[in-house]
């Protein structure tokens, strides 16, 4: 068959390399000048930054595609564990060293709570019941109403109905412990008050496989995907645009391109953001579930602001992944998903890579990237005006508590807001993870991998079903892949 991918985001590689290896002729179409997606690098002035992810967990779903094309990973790209996985830390100055050492985490404990060691055996302990069920369906389709009900009992019984957050406070007493053991699913675009438990396990998910780094940065493993892909015959097209999904007797027959080229395809796989293919990549004649209204409808993740910038200097005290907890944790997430309106505090992910791999800054220098969550465009906020002031606020805040003299040394920088992530990146809203991880936007009641209009068209990435992170996009390429199946 001869299939094109739209998008070349980890959903859209996973897929596309699955794709080939199976038999298929494939073509991935990208807009930008380089593979990537949410994944894009950036470099300058001997710099280099990773534009989206950054935590690698299951390394194994990566290692199983190239397994599948004959090759080994490790020949085309070096994956190293890090340790800490993260800092967490608080605005009273503690700080929490997270990795999968059960003593350390143990000990961790103890510093905030001496009975919250008990707690957390017992979390611990009934996280791996929802750890079974949980990732046992991550790379399963949920195209059937059957199968939801096949597993609608276990979720009861685990009682997925539960936010992340009240599932912590079960096991936790310290507010502290609460919010390192809840703050997981804004990793993948939820809020911890309105996730499901089920998302709960993604610190299980840390704890049996470790957090991973791609040496070179996250654009290495982009580049590992993109040079097997090439190596078994598969073809890319950059710079090339997609206008529309062409569709004849309801199945997908191809694409045409903005240029108004027209390229032929026995089936068509998007990675390109769900809402913004149903909007703008197929006519609404041919839509009857996924109409405007219903798209419209739909939930969606916040966006992020993100500053990259490099120092003259190094601060080696910073682990590679800083989480900083705001001095609010519920009213500011109320604020960014609920009222949409840019807080004077924030949470931030502080990544520092050079902690791990000096390659990506000239020698003595430092590589960052610094996220802010924030509420995605269906809010009030004029990023034009905003941008500048909030960056130094954030700087102000970083130079204040962690990085001293930062902007005296800060000799590089560059950012993304909302405006991109809906302008440069085409996701609606400008939401940095699509469609929302909540309970009635999971599984079968998630945007399916096989679209229920079209004939011969599917969905990868982070707004079809399992869901966003590098698990979730990779396991649904899995899934598309072993839906077309082989040659």
């Amino acid at each position: 068959m001869k299939i094109i991918v739209i998008g070349s985001g980890f959903g859209g590689l996973a897929a596309a390399c699955r794709l080939q290896a199976q038999g298929h002729q494939v073509t991935i179409i990208e807009k930008r000048d380089k593979l990537g997606g949410r994944a894009y690098v950036y470099e300058q002035d001997g710099f280099k930054f990773d534009g989206g992810p950054t935590i690698i967990t299951a390394p194994w779903l990566i290692e199983e595609i190239f397994e599948l094309a004959g090759r080994r990973a490790a020949d085309y790209v070096k994956l190293v564990k890090i340790n800490p996985f993260y800092n967490i830390r608080f605005p009273d100055g503690a700080v929490f060293n997270y990795d999968d050492d059960k003593e350390n985490l143990f000990r961790q404990i103890r510093k905030f709570n001496e009975d919250d060691v008990e707690g957390y055996k017992r979390f611990s302990k009934d996280l791996g019941e929802i750890y079974r069920v949980g990732f046992e369906l991550i790379d399963q389709p949920f195209s059937s109403v059957w199968d939801m009900v096949k597993v609608v009992p276990e979720m009861i019984k685990l009682r997925s109905d539960r936010s992340v957050v009240k599932f912590a406070e079960k096991y936790f007493k310290d507010e502290r412990l609460q919010q390192a053991f809840s703050f997981h699913p804004l990793l993948i675009g939820g809020n911890p008050f309105t996730a499901t438990s089920i998302y709960s396990m993604i610190h299980e998910l840390e704890q049996k496989f470790g957090v991973w780094y791609a040496m070179g940065g996250t654009g290495a493993l982009v580049k590992a995907f993109g040079d097997l892909f090439k190596d078994i015959g598969g073809k890319v097209l950059l710079e090339t645009e997609v206008a529309e999904i062409t569709i004849e007797n309801r199945k997908a027959s191809g694409i045409k391109l903005k240029s108004g080229e027209i390229l032929k395809a026995d089936a068509v796989v998007s990675n390109a953001d769900i809402a913004f293919t149903y909007l703008n990549l197929i006519p609404e004649k041919f839509r009857r579930k996924y109409t405007d209204a219903k798209v419209k409808n739909m939930t969606y993740s916040m966006s992020l602001f993100v500053v990259y910038f490099g120092t003259n200097r190094k601060y080696d005290d910073i682990a590679h992944h800083e989480i900083i907890m705001g001095r609010r944790y519920k009213e500011l997430l109320e604020d960014i998903f609920k009222n949409k309106i840019l807080a004077e505090d924030f949470s931030l992910y502080l990544h520092r890579p050079t902690a791990t791999d000096s390659s990506l800054a000239p020698d003595g220098c430092d590589s960052w990237y610094v996220l802010s969550p924030v509420p995605h465009l269906g809010g009030d906020i004029d990023w034009r005006v905003q941008v500048e002031p909030y960056k130094q606020t954030i700087y102000k805040f970083l130079e204040e508590n962690y990085l001293p003299d930062l902007r005296k040394h800060i000799v590089t920088e560059h950012y993304i807001d909302p405006l991109h992530f809906q302008g440069t990146l085409n996701s609606y809203l400008g939401s940095a993870f699509s469609v929302e991880p909540t309970l009635f936007q999971s599984a079968y009641l998630r945007p399916h991998n096989k679209s229920e209009d079209i004939e011969n068209l599917y969905f990868v990435g982070a707004g079809t079903h399992p869901g966003a992170g590098l698990p979730g996009v990779i396991s649904s390429g899995k899934i598309v892949g072993n839906m077309i199946g082989k040659i």
